[in-house]
């Protein structure tokens, strides 16, 4: 399919759902350097008054410091691929079904297409099916 995917560390942190909440998270990484690549945050619905940053990637002492500093913490419960490659029509179509043929359940699928790239974030329920994802969307 001619993609470049990878696994990826996401980091996660509980924000407050007020105007300022999403804002005064991401101004400590930048503060500490971070050039993220992917943003993630929503409303937490079962939690009034709370929501959730997704951020990758975090590198580095500095950054990963003032990360826990705000909450961050690795989200080893939620395993990642970043999956990049040329867009064109049915991409993420042909992508889930292929992970879909696998018998392999997505946590979540986040994508976006800029430019002529296709660029998307998957989650899943553990490593080994990352690893799996990682295989199958590699082989031609």
């Amino acid at each position: 399919m001619g993609l470049f995917v990878e696994a990826v560390d996401v980091w996660a942190a509980p924000i407050p759902d007020r105007p300022g909440g999403l804002a005064e998270g991401l101004r400590a990484l930048r503060d500490a350097g971070a050039d993220l690549q992917c943003i993630i945050a929503r409303r937490e619905p079962d939690q009034p008054g709370k929501g959730v940053v997704f951020v990758t990637p975090l590198q580095g002492d500095q950054e990963i410091a003032a990360a826990a500093q705000f909450g961050f913490i690795a989200a080893h419960t939620v395993h990642s691929v970043r999956v990049s490659g040329r867009d064109r029509p049915g991409i993420a179509a042909t992508v889930a079904q292929r992970i879909a043929e696998a018998g392999i359940s997505l946590r979540g699928f986040t994508a976006v297409v800029i430019g002529a790239q296709f660029i998307a974030y998957l989650a899943l329920d553990s490593r080994g099916d990352a690893d799996r994802v990682t295989r199958i969307l590699t082989q031609t």
